[in-house]
């Protein structure tokens, strides 16, 4: 199709007609030009077509389809080709069912864990959610089916989302919020980008031309259409100028003939609207034309491929005494309702009507010596004396007892936000007495969002296994028996309280207002600069094997900022058994001007190695790699200094360290004014040209000679004066010159030491 041409002879009602949907989850047609309509559905681990009936909460029923694990458990893969197969595997299933866009991957920042949405997130670092999901997207779009990246922007809380307003300084979107959207469109080439329910510093997303023009189009060269969120639209007229393509679910014409009367009052430009249906085209003909209806969705072999993913996302928390891997031949009680009927999915739009569940208890069946306790139930969180007493009896009967705990849907979910870290008061009731009665306990966690664990030190092994989609089962017994060695790293801190989270003061907001008072110390950022004890840190997770990292190098001592800095390291496996490792590695400002975190993830690639194997890793860093958002320049900016290269086990545990030396090649602008101070002007050679002869001849006190009493001397110390001079402002020189210094004077001055 010849998209200018075929808008060219397109009626503005029909054009109009393009800009929101015909239904729930369809586009409108134009028969008479061949344009035909298509369908999109709910994303981001599986589909979730409705085809009638559509709703956008998970209330009414969709087809039968294949949960993958979410993204709260791929992201603890740190595995990019496994985000990659996900996504292909969303790809085939669209192809299938004659899908054009699939609704995800959510790429949001988990600023903090009550967020009821995590499960749906992938971190709480921007480098790492837009290193996967990038990998997602790619894998979905090579099937010819668009992703719906969303969602855009600063949607990081479910209460209010969709009146509050995210009053987000400039430096932190662009450090902390923005950076996973960009990766995604750069590289990733999204066909689509979902606007957030939320507005951003008081605008709507879906109606900010600064947000969806100046940085998502002009900057970072997006070239798909914009949808918006599912009732996300607040005006629709200013929505089409700021660049909103399309709004989803229908008006019912409504705000299609709103879009229509602008135009024709001259409110609104048509330009804007061709603008926007060329984008819904451009994308939807890119899918038309490369329809596969006929591609094989073999359901079976994707629940396969769940377990086998789920496996590789599984975190090792706790170890003691090496109680994991289970033993074939030990007697182990499985205790916990969600062993039985596990939950791996959250609840709302992102919910999968599953083909087929595994459970853990499916998996070890046939198991010998394997027993089984239900423990505590959902509906109540108050503690079940019967279920307990029947757990606390299997678990003093066998070698060891298995814990299936975890957080309910009712806990988490789309459209609202925890309100506590807690999981049910029966599970940690149950974790207590189960390990009294056993101290050989492990306890197996499945929730999409970090929990306190107040039973920690009462369990010998615990293992993360988030919320990993259908056939979680699987994944958990191939763990438990080291059918496979576990590698999953955790994406997020996991504090030791709620009180602890850097945005407690102030999460959620007042009213519609949230104020992002933590800044850019989000998650470890936050943690780790104040050197805050974590229950584990981010990047954290064990194996059944060990690994010694050495022969880090650099390939220069120093660089320019222009220039590319190649990192290698090598990692050898020293235990008896392969495994898999994630190599991280992060970037520190030694001394910086602005505030910056400790460290941060700037590169990681997971490896498998044989035992005795060693392999070399490399990672290339670039510009922004050193770089912070430098609000003067509005750009990133690196400022001439040394940074430390850090390979690190996690966040917190530095394992190999270099400098290197970064000089930039841009200076910032720099405007000084009468009420600039001198410790900022003597920082500055032309500045101490100008100001040199005023303090070498003691213009403030009345000249050189003046002779001080030493009582004077003992008021105000040689080092008391300097101190007072560095923190005054130059307009303090007409008081204490004596009248020696005129103001118009000090302006010229000024004026001159500007001239640079």
């Amino acid at each position: 199709m010849d998209i200018k041409k075929t808008v060219a002879q397109m009626t503005l009602e029909e054009k109009c007609s393009l800009l929101s949907g015909a239904d729930f989850w369809r586009t409108r047609p134009v028969e008479r030009l061949n344009i035909p309509a298509v369908m999109v559905s709910d994303g981001p681990h599986g589909l979730r077509k409705q085809a009638e009936g559509g709703d956008h909460l998970g209330i009414n029923d969709s087809i039968e389809a294949v949960c993958l694990p979410t993204a709260s458990a791929a992201a603890a893969s740190f595995d990019r080709d496994l985000c990659r197969q996900i996504g292909e595997a969303i790809g085939d299933a669209c192809q299938h069912e004659k899908l054009a866009v699939n609704l995800g991957p959510a790429i949001n920042i988990k600023r903090s864990p009550l967020c009821g949405r995590n499960f749906e997130y992938y971190s709480e670092d921007p480098y790492l959610a837009g290193e996967l999901a990038t990998a997602h997207t790619k894998g979905l779009q090579s099937r010819n089916v668009g992703v719906s990246v969303k969602h855009f922007a600063a949607n990081s809380q479910e209460n209010r989302r969709m009146s509050t307003s995210a009053e987000v300084d400039e430096r932190t979107l662009r450090e902390i919020y923005f950076p996973a959207f960009e990766k995604v469109v750069r590289e990733g080439k999204a066909w689509t980008v979902m606007c957030s329910y939320n507005r951003i510093n008081g605008v709507y997303s879906s109606e900010n031309p600064w947000l969806l023009k100046k940085v998502l189009r002009d900057e970072w060269g997006f070239d798909g259409y914009v949808v918006s969120d599912w009732g996300a639209v607040n005006d629709r007229v200013k929505a089409v100028a700021a660049g909103l393509d399309l709004e989803m679910p229908s008006s019912g014409g409504s705000n299609d003939r709103r879009v229509m009367e602008a135009v024709r009052a001259g409110l609104l430009d048509e330009k804007d609207v061709d603008a926007c249906v060329e984008n819904i085209l451009r994308i939807h003909m890119r899918y038309v034309e490369n329809a596969k209806p006929e591609t094989v969705w073999d359901k079976e072999s994707q629940h396969e491929l769940a377990g086998r993913l789920a496996s590789e996302c599984m975190v090792l928390l706790k170890n003691e005494d090496g109680i994991l891997p289970l033993k074939q031949e030990e007697k182990v009680a499985v205790i916990g309702r969600f062993a039985a009927v596990p939950r791996f999915q959250g609840g709302g739009s992102s919910h999968i009507n599953c083909f087929r569940i595994t459970s853990l208890m499916d998996e070890l069946k046939d198991q010998p010596g394997v027993s089984y306790a239900q423990g505590y139930d959902i509906a109540d969180e108050k503690p079940d004396e019967a279920l307990i007493a029947e757990a606390v009896k299997a678990a003093a009967a066998a070698d060891k007892a298995v814990i299936v705990a975890g957080l309910p849907d009712s806990f988490e979910s789309e459209g609202y936000d925890r309100t506590h870290l807690r999981i049910p008061a029966c599970q940690t009731e149950l974790i207590c007495r189960v390990a009294e009665a056993n101290p050989n306990t492990v306890v197996v966690l499945y929730n999409g969002s970090p929990v306190e664990m107040p039973w920690l030190d009462k369990v010998k092994g615990l293992i993360e296994g988030y919320l990993g989609g259908q056939a979680i089962g699987t994944a958990t017994a191939n763990v438990l028996y080291g059918r496979v060695n576990p590698c999953g790293k955790l994406p997020e801190t996991f504090a030791v309280k709620l009180e602890d989270t850097p945005c407690f003061l102030s999460y959620e907001g007042e009213g519609d207002t949230g104020v992002y008072n933590e800044g850019v110390f989000v998650g470890y950022r936050y943690y780790d600069k104040k050197k805050m004890n974590v229950l584990f840190p981010f990047g954290y997770g064990l194996s059944y094997t060990k690994f010694a990292y050495g022969g880090l190098k650099l390939s220069a001592p120093a660089i320019m900022d222009t220039d590319r800095l190649t990192v290698s390291v090598d990692v050898t496996n020293t235990g008896s058994v392969k495994g898999k490792e994630v190599v991280q590695l992060y970037v520190g400002d030694v001394q910086s001007t602005v505030f910056r975190p400790v460290r941060e993830l700037k590169g990681f690639e997971k490896i498998e190695l044989m035992p005795g194997e060693t392999k070399t890793v490399t990672f290339e860093l670039d510009k922004r790699a050193f770089a912070y958002w430098n609000t003067t320049l509005h750009d990133w900016h690196v400022e001439t200094g040394d940074f430390r290269i850090e390979i690190c086990s996690d966040s917190r545990t530095v394992l190999l360290s270099e400098t290197v030396r970064v000089e930039s090649t841009v200076n910032v602008p720099v405007k000084y004014t009468v009420n600039s101070i001198f410790a900022d002007l003597m920082g500055n050679r032309k500045a101490m040209e100008v100001l040199g002869p005023i303090l070498k001849n003691g213009i403030f006190g009345g000249g050189e000679d003046k002779k001080e009493s030493d009582t004077a001397k003992e008021a105000i110390s040689d080092e008391m004066s300097k101190a007072m001079l560095m923190y005054m402002p130059l307009r303090a020189i007409a008081s204490f010159s004596g009248g020696q210094l005129t103001y118009e004077a000090l302006q010229a001055m000024v004026d001159r030491i500007n001239e640079q």
